[in-house]
């Protein structure tokens, strides 16, 4: 596998994290996953193509390994996000409809997961914390806005249809009350989508992770539902074009919102 992100740098106080877009399995991983496994379904299908140029010197890191490989977007420590609800962990053991994606036999180990954490989640999220870092230096307060889509039904994690704009934010813990409601406001009043905010996703382990206002670091995670960007919800997982460019008009507000509001949430000085 190659580098296990990629970043490109930018001077916006905002950081647009990619968690699960990556593709890249490495072989001896792909020849333990079954064929349900090796279609990848629960990829983040084209959301940094969805993303990209809406903030134009927005920072962005990009995890290239596959969810499968290790979840980047899931605590170390293997703790649920959801205790209580149907959900996958660090190393999925099945998809997102609850069924298994390895061979017989070929399911992950603790070992897995030690070496996984090692040679990719770990890496991935070194390199986060160092651009928000380098970010709050120039700016005294960093904005990682954590992109993420799924399936708009699945009724194995939730019941019903997903609304299209999902915005987590652990019940307002994660950044201030104004970043949560320029989110809001912007995906509540475009038409033709709905939006909840902390519904069934209420910002994962990124959002709950390093989302700390008081530390001058706020954190959203923004889960968008697949129908809205894509030709269909399954094989190949098509980018659909027209639905794409009238996505990206809200996310653009939305980001520039937010990338607006840095200056009055810089923390004072002790």
């Amino acid at each position: 596998m190659t580098h296990p992100f990629e970043i490109t740098r930018g001077t916006s106080p905002v950081i647009l994290a990619f968690p699960h877009t990556g593709t890249e399995v490495p072989p001896e991983i792909w020849d333990r996953l079954n064929d349900n496994g090796r279609l990848l379904a629960d990829t983040d299908w084209h959301i940094h193509h969805l993303y990209a140029g809406l903030l134009p010197q927005a920072t962005t890191v990009r995890a290239t390994f596959h969810r499968y490989v290790i979840d980047a977007n899931r605590d170390p420590t293997g703790v649920s996000l959801y205790p209580g609800q149907n959900t996958t962990g660090l190393i999925p053991e099945t998809d997102f409809d609850g069924k298994a994606i390895w061979k017989t036999g070929e399911e992950p180990t603790a070992a897995d997961i030690d070496d996984r954490l090692k040679s990719s989640h770990a890496p991935y999220h070194a390199a986060l914390v160092a651009e928000i870092e380098r970010i709050k230096a120039i700016h005294g307060v960093a904005i990682l806005y954590d992109c993420h889509s799924i399936r708009s039904l699945i009724p194995f994690l939730f019941e019903g249809r997903l609304p299209d704009f999902n915005i987590g934010t652990d019940m307002g813990r994660t950044c201030d009350a104004r970043i949560e409601a320029a989110a809001a406001e912007t995906a509540q009043s475009a038409e033709g989508y709905t939006a909840i905010v902390n519904g069934r996703f209420k910002g994962g382990w990124t959002t709950r992770h390093y989302g700390r206002p008081e530390d001058g670091v706020h954190a959203i995670q923004m889960e968008l539902s697949q129908i809205s960007h894509l030709e269909t919800e399954a094989p190949p997982f098509a980018y659909d074009e027209a639905k794409g460019e009238n996505l990206r008009v809200p996310l653009r507000t939305i980001l520039e919102r937010i990338e607006a509001l840095a200056p009055g949430l810089v923390p004072p000085s002790p």
